[in-house]
């Protein structure tokens, strides 16, 4: 049977994770020898045998000017994403690791064109040589950043745009309706929470992977430092409003948790300059009267008399890189002992709001990477076989509908969107404790059994334990419906999964392993 995938290196992974991803690849396999004389089927196969290898596909997505190449610089740490309004904006830009910095153009009728790779004053410039943005496909930057390495990163023009072809491009590449969304997952972006949101967040979970029952989007309260007038406690106010969003029913369904985030100030933060920190600590060494007069506006803060000893056009640039609210913050932080560059840069990232959110795109993205790209890898091979049926005896939707059913990493992401959709038939504490050991609020061991990180093992374990046996009572109850007890099934097997997670790595743990009860092989010879 033609090989689709070379065999992975699995060792370190969790063995569920990985007898899902050799399944998946055991399906695509199956189908490659089913449709062999099938051209076009074929390259769909190969296409998604590659996601398999590749880095998890996040998408960045958001209204226009909602931060979106601002929080991807902050993330990269390098300013590689166009922020200004120049044509490189309205085409979707895809950022993944290359041991070399590369830029290539990717037309609509398939060919391909290098793109020169020049930088101005630290800032990449993309000019697509007078090639009309509507006759471009992709454009793929490729970077030698080690955020690159484990997640490829996608920067999408702004939906709800004047231009509805350019909010058209946005929808038809993330909000598919024939196939798979090209990203396994998604940070959405926004200002304040409008129906356009809900509405494209809906449509994102609804594309043939959404119907796979599962919440693969972030939400980020974008532009936060600019809530109140940009005041010193702006970042307080949005997480206020955050928290608010975070329990909108609405929202919940479709986000798994939302975070403010300062992106002008991460960037910045990340990309400080010397001569940036040296007009900062101008500002901070001024008295107070003359410092909250300079800032009472931008006005104010650029005026020729300003009587400070940093030029107009030094603190213009001030303003363009932090805004009033970084600016604001910086001399504060100076003032309170920030003595140089690093220690101010190391200041402004953790005040921004950048490091909860890089957390958490870890806790529930990365580590959910290789079960994120097998469920696009299966709903792909699921759509396939509905549009492009073979002759009857085929083993293949059988075998695809069994590995959506029994994998216990994709019944967790089913059950987390039902937890958020339409609820679980629980008293309201087990819900609450259902949703967070599923991985609702991260897949750590510690967040799934709700304890601070940098607990001991000891503690740890005996978490796990205790968790375990309240679940194998509540599943053995016969006053539960069928749904509920599927559900505490697999809460159940979840929570075995961390106690042997969590066991030592001696005879006791491979005994732990046999509560598993590894689910049977599919597709290929696996019948």
């Amino acid at each position: 049977m033609r090989r689709l995938v070379d065999p992975l290196d699995d060792r370190g992974r969790a063995g569920v994770t990985a007898a899902l991803l050799d399944q998946t690849r055991a399906l695509l396999d199956a189908a490659a020898d089913e449709y062999r004389d099938d051209p076009a089927a074929l390259s769909q196969l190969e296409e998604h045998a590659t996601r398999l290898r590749d880095p998890l596909r996040v998408a960045l997505a958001g209204m226009v000017k909602a931060g979106k190449s601002t929080l991807l610089n902050a993330i990269i740490g390098e300013e590689i994403a166009p922020t200004d309004a120049a044509e490189c904006t309205k085409v979707v830009i895809w950022y993944r690791h290359g041991t070399a910095p590369r830029i290539t153009m990717h037309l609509a009728s398939g060919a391909e064109r290098t793109l020169p790779v020049r930088r101005i004053e630290g800032r990449l410039q993309i000019d697509l040589d007078g090639t009309p943005h509507e006759d471009i496909d992709r454009i793929v930057v490729e970077w030698p950043s080690r955020r690159l390495e484990e997640v490829t990163l996608i920067d999408t023009p702004g939906i709800a745009s004047l231009s509805t072809e350019i909010s058209a491009r946005s929808a038809a590449f993330l909000t598919p309706t024939e196939s798979p969304p090209e990203a396994d997952a998604i940070v959405y972006l926004m200002r304040h929470l409008h129906s356009a949101d809900l509405g494209f967040l809906s449509a994102f979970h609804d594309t043939a992977v959404g119907r796979s029952r599962t919440v693969n989007a972030m939400a980020v309260l974008s532009r936060a430092d600019e809530i109140g007038a940009g005041r010193i406690d702006a970042l307080l106010s949005a997480r206020t409003i955050a928290e608010r969003y975070r329990t909108d029913g609405a929202l919940r369904s479709l986000a798994l948790d939302i975070v403010p985030i300062a992106g002008l100030v991460a960037q910045s933060a990340r990309t400080l300059r010397e001569h940036e920190f040296e007009a900062l600590r101008e500002l901070a060494r001024l008295g107070r009267d003359a410092r909250e007069r300079m800032l009472v506006s931008v006005d104010r803060f650029v005026r020729a008399d300003a009587g400070i000893d940093v030029s107009p056009d030094a603190r213009r640039n001030l303003l363009d890189r932090f805004g009033m609210f970084g600016i604001r913050m910086s001399t504060v932080a100076i003032r309170s002992g920030c003595d140089d560059s690093t220690e101010l840069a190391d200041e402004l990232y953790r005040r921004s709001g950048l490091e909860e959110l890089v957390r958490l795109v870890g806790d529930q993205f990365r580590s959910r990477a290789d079960v994120l790209k097998a469920r696009t890898a299966l709903a792909a091979l699921g759509a396939l076989v509905r549009d492009r049926p073979r002759p009857e005896g085929s083993r293949l939707p059988a075998a695809i509908e069994r590995l959506e059913s029994n994998a216990h990493e994709l019944r967790e992401l089913a059950l987390l969107s039902t937890a958020r959709t339409t609820g679980l038939d629980l008293p309201p504490d087990e819900a609450a404790a259902a949703e967070r050991l599923i991985g609702g609020a991260g897949t750590s061991p510690e967040r799934r059994l709700g304890l601070p990180d940098g607990v001991g093992a000891d503690e740890v374990r005996a978490a796990a334990m205790t968790a375990l046996g309240r679940w194998r009572a509540l599943a053995g109850s016969p006053l539960l419906d069928r749904a509920s007890a599927e559900a505490c099934d697999i809460v159940t097997r979840s929570c075995e999964a961390l106690v042997v997670a969590t066991a030592p790595a001696s005879v006791e743990r491979r005994q732990l392993r046999l509560v598993l009860h590894p689910e049977p092989p599919v597709g290929g010879g696996g019948e």
